[in-house]
C-alpha cells in the first residue's frame, strides 16, 4: 500500500513537471499588447461613429473633460476620422462651425487567470511532501475597454446638436496552455496584428451606431446613438 501511494504521489510530480511556461517581461511601462488592447478598443469605439455630416466644416475638438493616459491616441484618432470624413480643423472655437465635446467613461485594461488542476500542497506526516501546484489547464486572459462620449453643438450659438452619444467597446487577448504547453492565443488583438501584417488596410465601412446626422432644417448635425434617434 505504502508503495502504491509513494507511486502515486510521484506520477503526480512528474505530471506537475510536464511544460513550461516565460515569465512575461517588458522593457517599457506598459506591455506592447496592453498599449494594443488600447488602442484597439479605442479605434472599434470611434469606428461607431459616423464623422461624415462633418465634411466641410470647420470643427474645435475640446478636450478639457478628457483626461488619462491615452488621451492623445483618442484625440489623434478623433482627429484622423474628422480629415477623412472632409471636415477640418479649428485651433480655437471662435473659428470653428461646430464644437465637439470628448470624454472618457473608462480607458483601460484588466487581467484574469483560471486553471483547472490543483493548488500547492503540503503532505504531513513521518515523511512530509510538498506537492506543487498542478495547472492541467491554464487561460491567462486580458481585456482593455473604451468608453467613449461625444457631444457636439453650434460653436455660434451653443445650441446643442442633438443629443450625444456613448460609443463602447472591449479587445481581448487570451492565452491558453495545456499541461504548461503553449501558449496558443486567440484575441481581437492578435486577429488585428494578423490581419495588418499580412497586408494593409484599404478602406472600411463605418457602422453607423454612434452618428452625426443631418436633419432639418438641412446642413444641421444630431449626434444620436443606438438607444436614441435612428
Amino acid at each position: 500500500m505504502h508503495q502504491r501511494w509513494s507511486q502515486g504521489l510521484l506520477a503526480l510530480v512528474a505530471l506537475g513537471g510536464i511544460g513550461c511556461t516565460s515569465a512575461k517581461s517588458t522593457n517599457t511601462a506598459r506591455s506592447a499588447t496592453e498599449q494594443l488592447l488600447i488602442s484597439n478598443s479605442v479605434d472599434r469605439a470611434l469606428a461607431k461613429v459616423d464623422f461624415r455630416p462633418l465634411g466641410g466644416r470647420s470643427v474645435f475638438l475640446e478636450e478639457k473633460y478628457l483626461d488619462g493616459v491615452d488621451k492623445t491616441y483618442i484625440l489623434g484618432t478623433i482627429r484622423h476620422h474628422v480629415f477623412q470624413a472632409g471636415g477640418r480643423l479649428a485651433a480655437k472655437p471662435e473659428q470653428a462651425d461646430v464644437i465637439v465635446e470628448v470624454r472618457s467613461g473608462g480607458v483601460g485594461t484588466e487581467s484574469k487567470d483560471m486553471f483547472i488542476g490543483s493548488p500547492a500542497l503540503s503532505v504531513p506526516g513521518p515523511f512530509p511532501v510538498s506537492l506543487p501546484e498542478i495547472k492541467l489547464v491554464n487561460r491567462s486572459s486580458q481585456t482593455g475597454t473604451a468608453k467613449i462620449a461625444l457631444l457636439a453643438y453650434d460653436a455660434k450659438t451653443r445650441q446643442s446638436l442633438g443629443t450625444g452619444g456613448v460609443a463602447v467597446s472591449q479587445s481581448h487577448d487570451n492565452n491558453w496552455f495545456f499541461f504548461g504547453i503553449g501558449p496558443y492565443q486567440k484575441g481581437s488583438v492578435r486577429d488585428e496584428v494578423a490581419r495588418r501584417s499580412a497586408q494593409p488596410e484599404r478602406g472600411r465601412t463605418i457602422p453607423d451606431v454612434v452618428a452625426f446626422r443631418e436633419s432639418d432644417p438641412p446642413r444641421r448635425i444630431r449626434l444620436t446613438s443606438e438607444q436614441g434617434e435612428k
